[in-house]
């Protein structure tokens, strides 16, 4: 029953007008190959490297970058920086990506069933939503963060309870507008349960507007996580995230710059390439963009 647009059998997926709209716009395609080649670094770089996180060499603290084999120099501890920051890379990725991913369903499944109802249901949800909504987000995220264990899983928790909304708005939206198209009315005709018709014709149909979502809820759990942990209420040292490794060296902006320089650049070039590749899948999802 679902009425997706799918290209001729023929036509292999990469050559698609969605893939080709996406290919037309060039910041995500770069946002794509600094995302591919941060994470390949961060997954594969760590065994690359003479040293780990925690190895501690005293004689070379405070040693600048490209200073032998510290290529982006060591910390106040000796630590050495490109392991820091690849081990924090990990950690940093993936609290943005499960956090994008429990946000995702809280928020698809609320805004599914407000939308898809209506009346007092989605009335009773859209009015729990704006609740939320109400608090802002960061006072939200501090003081849950304040107040539970901050391990990498809590703070995923904790991001995804303060970004499912927007998530939960934008399905809500999009379903309220399908429900009421000729396959919804066909589908309750031949007595297919609310279930079936909300989950398997609906929400596929609504699966663009999501999928820009959640890139774009990557690059704020990213962002929010760095700015818990630098405040110091986040990922807790010894365990390095870029957040942390910023807040270690705020006393050193003088003396030692590199330290808050490399984190600190490697957080703008995440956020802004899932940004860009949130822009490019607006696009290539939007068929009033397709001009061909």
């Amino acid at each position: 029953m679902s009425v997706i647009a799918t290209s001729p059998a023929s036509t292999p997926w990469w050559r698609s007008r969605g893939v080709r709209r996406f290919a037309r716009h060039k910041l995500a395609i770069i946002g794509l190959v600094m995302i591919t080649l941060l994470t390949l670094a961060c997954v594969i770089g760590p065994y690359l490297l003479p040293y780990d996180s925690l190895y501690i060499d005293l004689r070379a603290r405070f040693a600048p970058p490209l200073t032998g084999y510290h290529f982006l120099g060591t910390d106040p501890l000796g630590r050495d920086i490109a392991a820091r920051l690849l081990e924090a890379g990990r950690i940093s990725l993936l609290v943005g990506f499960f956090a994008m991913l429990l946000s995702t369903v809280v928020g698809t499944v609320i805004g599914v069933v407000s939308g898809y109802f209506g009346g007092a249901i989605g009335a009773t949800l859209m009015r729990f939503v704006d609740a939320f909504l109400s608090f802002p987000s960061i006072f939200l995220l501090l003081a849950l963060a304040a107040l539970l264990q901050p391990t990498p899983i809590m703070i995923t928790v904790i991001i995804a309870l303060t970004s499912w909304m927007e998530v939960a708005r934008i399905v809500e939206a999009e379903v309220r507008s399908l429900r009421e198209r000729d396959f919804v009315q066909a589908s309750r005709m031949i007595g297919l349960s609310s279930a079936h018709i909300m989950f398997r014709e609906i929400l596929p149909n609504a699966m663009g507007p999501i999928i820009v979502a959640a890139t774009l809820t990557v690059a704020r759990a990213i962002l929010l996580e760095a700015y818990v942990s630098f405040l110091g209420y986040g990922i807790q040292p010894p365990l390095p995230s870029w957040g942390n490794m910023l807040n270690g060296a705020q006393q050193y902006l003088s003396t030692a710059p590199w330290l808050a320089i490399i984190p600190g650049i490697t957080i703008t070039i995440a956020v802004t390439s899932f940004n860009f590749i949130g822009d490019g899948l607006r696009d290539a999802l939007d068929v009033r963009s397709d001009h061909m």
